[in-house]
């Protein structure tokens, strides 16, 4: 995909987002909307795994840590084959395994999450394990900056330098604000940038809107020998006015009226990008 038709596919995702979490009556609305497009060009552009290879030894693996968020997770998985969108449907309805955090039931998700702090930690042993059988496999994780306050992180972090492991890469959806505030107010990590250098990390820092950075960023070769902890500067709410930036958005279901509103920005913005295609 280009950028145009990247970003065309995230209004259309940003869409499909909404009608799910109006549907289901659940979700983390903000932290879905920040973090779609790192997910977008994760996987269209840069993870070697697809439905057909999804069981592959050599596959790349992508764990969302901040596992709330698993929504943005269930379009983008979606849309690429993983499973038929009528599934969404389902969405935190009984007996379906499409519930409100990660879980292995769904093709595609490689672990449960939901309790914050486990992906890194899971993933520095995935990262080892490739290493220790000669795989080219490659690891994701997706945190939240608010899940930092998680002590599991900062061992992670330690061993995975210790074990050189440059095939792991650590993406950080830096929104900055958390479900009671703005994370600096509740448990500040900053600079986050400056201790995970001390740790031994390669630090890369971008607009996590950015396509073309995004691609960049995520498919440049690592340090040799060094694990990648990518900031990604991103916006809570990102694509809906009224819900950017605002803080009581990290876990919402809109109104009707709310629902109407934001898929008529969504709806006008793919639109005016059809417009300029």
């Amino acid at each position: 995909m280009t950028d145009h038709e990247l970003a065309l596919n995230a209004v259309r995702l940003r869409q499909r987002l909404l009608r799910l979490i109006a549907n289901a009556g659940a979700g983390h609305t903000g932290g879905d909307l920040s973090c779609l497009d790192i997910l977008n060009v994760l996987y269209h552009r840069v993870l070697r795994v697809s439905p057909a290879t999804r069981d592959d030894p050599d596959r790349d693996r992508y764990v969302q840590s901040k596992g709330h968020c698993v929504e943005a997770l269930y379009v983008v998985l979606s849309s690429c084959g993983f499973f038929p969108d009528a599934d969404l449907d389902t969405v935190c309805r009984f007996r379906s395994p499409y519930v409100g955090h990660p879980t292995r039931k769904i093709p595609g998700i490689e672990m449960n999450t939901g309790a914050l702090g486990h992906g890194l930690p899971v993933c520095l042993g995935m990262a080892l394990a490739a290493k220790m059988d000669g795989r080219s496999a490659r690891v994701f994780t997706l945190l939240g900056d608010g899940e930092l306050a998680e002590g599991s992180n900062w061992e992670a972090a330690m061993a995975a330098a210790h074990h050189g492991l440059d095939n792991l890469t650590a993406i950080l959806d830096h929104n900055t604000l958390q479900i009671t505030g703005p994370t600096r107010e509740v448990m500040s990590n900053e600079p986050v940038g400056d201790k995970f250098r001390a740790f031994g990390w390669e630090v890369r820092e971008i607009d996590g809107h950015n396509y073309a950075a995004l691609t960049r960023a995520l498919t440049d070769p690592p340090g040799r020998g060094k694990p990648t902890f990518l900031i990604a500067n991103t916006i809570k709410g990102k694509g809906v006015s009224f819900m950017e930036n605002v803080a009581k958005w990290h876990h919402g279901v809109p109104s009707e009226a709310e629902l109407a509103l934001a898929l008529g920005e969504l709806e006008a913005a793919e639109a005016a990008m059809r417009f300029t295609s």
